[in-house]
């Protein structure tokens, strides 16, 4: 029976892993620290060997609880009541958890965009606008996988979908094997550090600092990582083409549509002025229809429709005159009188007015003798 070399590669990282716990563990005298090691050397062996990652941690972590409350008490019955009371106690705190509500939503729009097929027409037009930068199918495949990070906030999905994309195109093209596993990997791992992050989310949940705070510090950290990378691949392709091969122009060439081939023979070399001419010729003078030609129109002229309606209601909301209340007359400070403003004294009978009566406290009256 002959056996991969990726398997055997997988045994001896297990074998290895196993001989370190049964060598460096001290068996005689294990603290609550060597437990924590012990489980993740066992999650490491347990996920290499297949199992789910989910019920790998679950039941790992079940069962290293029971272990560590054995140890300080041994009495398995209370060990065991610990540990059901303490895995109800931390699925109420984490079902109660407002942040990390946004996990499975997070995912839900990870799904939407790749059934949607968003991923593969974004690397296409990525493909086609960078094709005159050395190393274009990896630059693109990394701009896509920063731009697809933001929308799914793990690694798993990016690294499949853009191993299904990207990964025939650039081998295709005469890209490396290992330039080509670099780019989507380093590219997909953008995914846990540009916000929406899922990995952030859980940290702060955890942690209990600000989710917000976790994103505004990682922000820039991640356009810098993605920018390295961009940077390293188009290097590499300068000083070796052999890696990286340069697009032909037979690849770069795409077929136009219909009706702007149509305006391309008319000799029209821009987009706008063709449609602005044809448009002013009429339906009879021109060759293409009035509805392609309308349609085009509002596609091209949308960003600068949305642009002037976000700048004119910035201006109007910063440059709104403050409102100012009329207050009414009788709810004025001294009005409603025939006096001066302010607090009046009080009318006076004849002219004059009353003394004030003496303040302190008054002698009794006397009592007869």
């Amino acid at each position: 029976m002959k056996i991969h070399k990726a398997l055997w590669f997988g045994l001896s990282c297990i074998g290895i892993v196993l001989a370190m716990i049964g060598f460096l563990m001290p068996w005689h005298d294990i603290t609550t620290g060597h437990l924590g090691l012990l489980m993740l050397a066992l999650i490491v062996v347990a996920i290499m060997l297949g199992f789910p990652t989910a019920f790998t941690l679950m039941g790992m972590g079940v069962l290293f609880t029971f272990l560590a409350y054995y140890l300080q008490n041994a009495d398995a019955q209370q060990s065991v009541r610990q540990t059901l009371d303490l895995m109800v106690q931390r699925t109420y705190a984490t079902m109660t958890n407002d942040a990390l509500i946004s996990v499975p939503l997070f995912v839900f729009m990870g799904y939407l965009v790749e059934r949607a097929n968003l991923i593969e027409k974004l690397f296409r037009s990525m493909h086609l606008a960078l094709a005159r930068l050395p190393g274009a199918l990896a630059v693109a495949t990394l701009a896509t996988c920063a731009i697809f990070a933001t929308a799914t906030g793990i690694v798993g999905a990016v690294v499949t979908l853009m191993g299904l994309l990207a990964m025939p195109a650039m081998l295709k093209a005469g890209y490396s094997v290992r330039l080509t596993a670099g780019s989507i990997t380093a590219g997909g791992c953008l995914g846990i550090l540009l916000p929406p992050s899922v990995m952030l989310i859980v940290y702060g949940a955890t942690t209990g600092v600000s989710v917000v705070q976790l994103y505004a510090g990682a922000f820039f950290p991640g356009l810098m990582l993605a920018g390295l990378y961009v940077l390293y691949v188009m290097l590499v392709a300068k000083l070796r083409p052999d890696v990286a091969p340069p697009l032909t122009a037979e690849e770069r060439r795409i077929a136009l549509p219909d009706g702007a081939q149509a305006l391309s023979g008319q000799g029209y070399t821009h987009a706008m002025t063709g449609m602005l001419a044809a448009m002013f010729k009429g339906r009879r003078n021109s060759a293409v229809s009035m509805g392609f030609l309308s349609r085009h129109m509002a596609l091209a002229l949308a960003p600068l429709v949305a642009f002037a309606v976000l700048t004119g209601s910035v201006y109007y909301m910063v440059t709104e005159p403050p409102v100012v209340y009329e207050i009414p007359d009788e709810l004025r400070l001294g009005g409603g009188g025939d006096y001066d403003s302010g607090l009046a004294e009080p009318p006076m009978e004849g002219g004059l007015a009353e003394p004030p009566a003496e303040t302190g406290l008054a002698e009794p009256p006397g009592t007869p003798d």
